[in-house]
């Protein structure tokens, strides 16, 4: 039961850009952008007024929650990992199950960096004014971390591992990792793994304080997530939540799934914050022994890969980013792999990022493209010293890649990097 193949046979998105596969996949080839102004931002007197976050009226929640359910629901992340998560699920072929016996074989590992801040809030004023009995019913699976995997490991009835993990913006990454091992093992036959992420000022506060916001582009929000440009001042705040059904190729053939690409493996490390590693930045020696050890894992060469979708956060690490993964694959220049960042177009979504992005990773590989980066036509000369041109596309390519690297850096100096490669 050792080592079995696991391939993706389900996506769902909530995304900045889109809040289904067809929207987003549309989004991402077009070079659409999710980031907005947000009013909410301006009134707290936010220096970096703007953002990426789904946009949906509220009832359309009700095709994905009861009305006992959404009685004082107020967690946008909840909310998005939802939505996701049963959308992958049915995209995958299956139904919401109502029977009695949990599905033993089956499991959710959805990760999130904090769950329910605006329930937090409306929490501690009930509290504050001693009105501790009206906190409501809900209150609990709402602010807790695993409120997110319990909710969709109830609605589909999972006897398997039903889990959060949170490691920053590793975390969906990570998640999808996770999955693959259990399920290569043989301890899963099915997991939904992904990763969600609050919205609003309670959550981008903190970054805000740290000034590694971009505030020259309130009045042009497009514009703002500037990915490995020389221009670049700062990450774009995001959230959303991504999502993707993960199961064994044996499964999978069984009852005749749609396979949309298979994982071939991937590694999860920390630097220690040791050697220029620290809280918010990462030892460069770590990066690459993550990247070095999921391409072993994996079973390929170094040159095997045809793309990266980076981290590449639009701030001074990226020339490092880059520096490391060409360090990592021994490859610079024209021979280097093409690479694009996802936070051109939706800005950064912190713990849900990872899976977020590797929905678009699996969908280039799924419908053979390349997605543009945006912005970074003024490509950091640090960057064009490394790699050239025509690698860093912006505008997108139409190419059949076979295996895509895809990798998450996360604050606390952790590392995760998973390898897709095209299903046959």
């Amino acid at each position: 039961m050792k080592n079995r193949r696991v391939v993706i046979t389900g996506l769902g998105i909530t995304a900045p850009n889109g809040t289904n596969v067809s929207e987003f996949t549309n989004a991402i080839k077009k070079g659409v952008s999710g980031i907005r102004n947000s009013k909410e931002l301006k009134s707290f007197n936010f220096s970096c007024q703007i953002a990426g976050f789904p946009i949906y009226n509220k009832d359309y929640l009700n095709n994905y929650f009861s009305s006992i359910q959404l009685r004082g629901l107020n967690a946008s992340g909840m909310e998005y990992g939802v939505i996701a998560g049963i959308d992958a699920w049915k995209d995958a072929g299956f139904s919401i199950s109502t029977a009695e016996i949990p599905l033993w074989d089956v499991g959710v590992v959805f990760g999130t960096g904090i769950l329910g801040v605006d329930k937090f809030r409306e929490a501690i004023y009930k509290v504050d004014e001693g009105k501790v009995r009206r906190l409501g019913s809900t209150t609990v699976t709402q602010t807790m971390a695993s409120g997110i995997s319990a909710f969709l490991g109830g609605m589909l009835g999972c006897g398997n591992v039903v889990t959060t993990n949170s490691s920053a913006c590793s975390t969906g990454t990570e998640a999808i990792l996770m999955a693959y091992d259990r399920i290569s093992s043989g301890k899963a036959e099915i997991i939904l793994a992904g990763s969600t992420s609050d919205s609003g000022p309670y959550v981008w506060g903190g970054f805000d304080a740290m000034r590694i916001l971009p505030y020259k582009y309130n009045d042009n929000p497009i514009a703002a997530s500037r990915p490995m440009s020389a221009s670049a001042s700062g990450f774009v705040p995001g959230s959303g939540a991504g999502a993707l059904v993960i199961e064994s190729l044996e499964s999978a053939q069984k009852r005749g799934a749609s396979i949309y690409a298979e994982i071939l493996g991937g590694h999860v490390n920390s630097g220690g914050q040791r050697n220029g590693g620290s809280m918010t930045a990462p030892n460069s020696d770590a990066v690459q022994q993550c990247i070095k050890r999921a391409i072993d894992n994996a079973g390929i060469h170094k040159d095997d890969i045809d793309a990266i979708n980076g981290h590449l956060t639009a701030t001074a690490m990226d020339s490092v980013e880059i520096h490391n993964w060409c360090e990592a694959l021994g490859r610079k220049e024209s021979d280097f792999p093409y690479i694009n960042s996802l936070k051109s177009l939706v800005g950064h979504c912190l713990a849900a990022s990872g899976s977020i992005e590797s929905v678009a990773t699996v969908l280039q590989l799924k419908e053979n493209f390349i997605f543009g980066n945006i912005n970074c036509e003024d490509l950091h000369p640090e960057i064009e010293a490394l790699v050239n041109r025509e690698k860093i596309p912006t505008e997108t390519l139409d190419v059949s890649p076979n295996i895509i690297a895809k990798a998450s850096f996360g604050f606390g100096d952790v590392n995760a990097c998973v390898i897709f490669k095209k299903y046959s």
